[in-house]
């Protein structure tokens, strides 16, 4: 895995200037020299660079610039709980993840690459459980702050994060949160002073594919996702106009988040060993290794089996006789979901017509 991410990154600098050239559909070419399609000499070996990337990485929608920039995938965490309310920026996410916290309740890790809203948040505390999430596409963590086992996690891992000592995260009490809650986050201006000095674009995050590509067949236009076992912790979707849209969410009406595809993963989850000022348990999502899966996507269901190699490694998706099942490019919403044990309580995913 982390060989193949090296060479999307070493191709990917020297592909920006042929972006002009490529469609949408898959890649392009230039013009041939010769009737037999190769610009080669004969006898010469076939040229094997990859196509320019035409696709955002992180939803697989056509993007002008392939996905290329100058700045990384950040990942705001943001509050999800009532007090959180308006949550700000999420309508401009390209990908939400959403694991349990301690207590019962629920944080949100939300992508921004694509588009980088000017504010963003409540912005809350990392856990170990983003390892897992960040590490494969080198995304940099948008934070007020971790625990010192945390802090210690993420540094082994090598994870990245921007906390409240830059600028650009600070707390606004500005009346509409308490003061635990009021911290928002400039991403924007974030990925203006970034310091990637060479274009790049990250692996896809997803094996992406299309509409036609989905085989779900089960009736599922009401689903519900129950990650913590706090009251409300459970997230109720309907379809509605092609987009799952939240029934009991928080976010700001200005920016909402309608993911195209939910995706809900049954994960193995541990203990942190430190408890929260509370003196709760602080629960840890292990996002890697293997599961159940349930993808909901046109109205429609498809049980599935998903795969992560290591904390490195990108989600794959199989069908229950192996089949490779390729996610429709949109908006995703990544659900993960506690099998149980060891202090954490099993949570479930329902489905209905």
């Amino acid at each position: 895995m982390r060989s193949s991410r090296a060479l999307v990154r070493a191709i990917v600098p020297l592909a920006v200037a042929g972006l002009v050239l490529t469609g949408c559909g898959g890649g392009g070419s230039s013009k041939s020299s010769n009737p037999g399609g190769s610009s080669s000499a004969p006898g010469a070996p076939a040229s094997s660079a990859a196509p320019a990337p035409t696709t955002d990485p992180l939803t697989g929608l056509p993007a002008s610039n392939g996905g290329v920039t100058n700045h990384p995938v950040y990942i705001a965490k943001i509050d999800n709980t009532s007090s959180s309310r308006p949550q700000y920026g999420i309508g401009d996410a390209d990908l939400v993840t959403q694991e349990l916290v301690e207590g019962g309740i629920t944080r949100l890790a939300v992508f921004f690459y694509s588009k980088l809203p000017e504010k963003a948040g409540p912005i809350r505390s990392m856990r170990l459980t983003d390892i897992g999430v960040a590490k494969p596409l080198n995304a940099r963590l948008v934070t007020s702050g971790a625990a010192p086992v945390t802090l210690n996690g993420l540094a082994k891992a090598g994870v990245k994060f921007i906390d409240m000592n830059n600028p650009n995260v600070r707390r606004i009490l500005d009346g509409t949160h308490d003061t635990l809650h009021s911290v928002q986050a400039n991403i924007d201006k974030l990925g203006a002073s970034a310091n990637q000095k060479t274009p790049a674009r990250p692996e896809d995050f997803f094996d992406w594919g299309t509409d036609a590509d989905f085989t779900g067949t089960i009736p599922a236009t009401t689903v519900d996702t129950k990650i913590g076992n706090a009251p409300g912790s459970n997230d109720i979707w309907k379809y509605v106009g092609g987009k799952y849209v939240l029934q009991n969410g928080y976010m700001d009406p200005g920016s909402v988040y309608k993911p195209d595809t939910v995706i809900a993963l049954t994960v193995k989850t541990s203990i942190a060993p430190y408890k929260d000022p509370a003196g709760n348990p602080v629960p840890v999502t292990h996002f890697e290794g293997k599961g159940k899966a349930v993808i909901f996507h046109g109205g429609k269901a498809l049980k599935a089996r998903w795969s992560k190699d290591g904390v490195e490694g990108l989600p794959k998706f199989t069908t229950k006789d192996g089949t490779a099942v390729k996610i429709p490019a949109g908006h995703v919403w990544l659900a993960l979901v506690p099998k149980g044990g060891q202090s954490v309580s099993a949570g479930s995913v329902t489905w209905h017509k």
